[in-house]
């Protein structure tokens, strides 16, 4: 080969890695100042004198233990997210094509999900709401969603927390926040279904 085409592959090649590692270091950067941005609004995102209430859907009682700590933690009041019609172990089963979640999934008009109230008492008296919801296809159990949409969050700070087994919090709570009317909406945190109350404690302390 041409000694001058292989400088010019060489020159090439060497500022296609200048380009990526560019690339990789402006990405590593802006997520730490993201997190640190977060950290940083987390850490005035509720006052300690603020009525709180932890509203909360979950189908296999990992969003349950996390909410009841999480209200524990900040003095919260708690009110639980109620499908009229209940699900089953197997209605969860989100392997079986036939199974309640997956057609729900596989069919959007099935996702308006009947609730039992969206009328929480003292609603008006609350500053914060924490909202909490499994992750189903790395997204909110839209058992969740049927509740954000029928409720006026007003001028309330609204957190969002969400369980699962692997997935991540993905765009689950800017999701919901378009979804909602009203409501000054945080980043959302995500718990592993086996969260610790030292990890739950960590991230509630954060929040004063």
């Amino acid at each position: 080969m041409n000694k001058k085409i292989i400088a010019i592959i060489l020159v090439v090649v060497g500022l296609l890695a200048i380009a990526v590692g560019v690339f990789l270091v402006f990405n590593k950067d802006s997520d730490t100042k993201k997190e640190d941005a977060m950290k940083q609004q987390g850490e005035s995102i509720m006052n300690k004198d603020d009525k709180a209430i932890v509203v909360y859907f979950s189908a296999q009682n990992h969003t349950r233990n996390v909410a009841t700590k999480i209200a524990a933690n900040v003095g919260a009041d708690i009110f639980e997210i109620e499908p009229v019609q209940a699900y089953t172990e197997d209605d969860l089963s989100w392997t079986d094509s036939e199974s309640r979640v997956s057609r729900e999934h596989n069919d959007e008009s099935l996702q308006a999900i009947e609730l039992k109230s969206t009328t929480v008492p003292n609603w008006d008296e609350y500053d914060t709401v924490f909202i909490g919801y499994p992750i189903w296809w790395g997204g909110s159990s839209w058992v969740v969603d049927s509740f954000v949409k029928k409720v006026d969050f007003g001028d309330k700070t609204v957190i969002p927390f969400c369980t699962s087994h692997s997935s991540g919090l993905g765009t689950s709570d800017t999701d919901l926040k378009a979804k909602a009317t009203g409501g000054n909406w945080q980043p959302g945190h995500r718990f592993s279904q086996d969260a610790t109350d030292a990890e739950i404690k960590t991230w509630t302390d954060s929040l004063l």
